[in-house]
């Protein structure tokens, strides 16, 4: 385990400190090289290696959402929503499955309803759920997911993290959408959240009024 655990960390090291790997050599907790009075600690080196941009294993993917405007009212609602997601080695697809139609629900939330208002004076007005408009589950969309994993080279398991990765494609995909659909009307940059009265506004008068 020792021994596997100094061959992982030799490389980081010798960069670190600007040497050969055949240089460094280890003494208990603290790690060393000819020539160099540094003396980095197990600890100090991992910190090093976990920084590094090759050591993280990202995961990525494609969201892809179909929406419906409702030009007279400003309604949007979500048609279709496909997405194709690469967290490397899986060990449970449909617990991985489960995280992402979890998440993805607040990414569609704060596209076309979740808002933090105040008034002059700063007193919150969306403090309960009467007037923060959360997604309910009739506005949630059946998901095509497709797992297409691509196992990571930074960890021996070749796993990624897929924690909040349905949140992030979900708010981009959503916004985007409506963004595009609003272009084609004349509207070339709004912000979220894509509420009913907002859309309309747009629709309408090609701007919103001031909040």
């Amino acid at each position: 385990m020792v021994d596997t655990m100094i061959a992982v960390i030799t490389p980081y090291l010798a960069d670190m400190i600007g040497v050969e790997e055949i240089d460094v050599t280890f003494d208990h907790e603290t790690c060393c090289a000819a020539g160099h009075n540094q003396a980095p600690t197990l600890t100090n080196t991992a910190e090093v290696a976990r920084a590094r941009i090759e050591a993280r294993s990202h995961p990525n993917g494609a969201h892809v959402a179909k929406v419906v405007i409702v030009s007279y009212s400003g309604e949007t609602w979500i048609q279709r929503y496909s997405e194709a997601d690469d967290f490397g080695n899986l060990i449970n697809l449909m617990l991985a499955e489960g995280q992402v139609h979890g998440e993805m629900v607040p990414g569609i939330g704060q596209a076309l309803g979740e808002h933090v208002a105040h008034d002059a004076e700063g007193q919150l007005l969306t403090a309960s759920f009467i007037d923060y408009a959360l997604p309910r589950a009739a506005g949630i969309p059946m998901i095509e997911f497709t797992s297409a994993p691509v196992p990571s080279v930074a960890n021996p398991m070749g796993m990624k993290g897929c924690g909040e990765a349905g949140s992030v494609g979900a708010l981009a995909a959503v916004a985007s959408t409506v963004q595009d659909a609003l272009w084609d009307h004349g509207v070339w940059q709004a912000d979220m959240p894509f509420t009913p009265h907002k859309v309309w506004e747009l629709l309408t008068h090609g701007s919103v009024a001031a909040e």
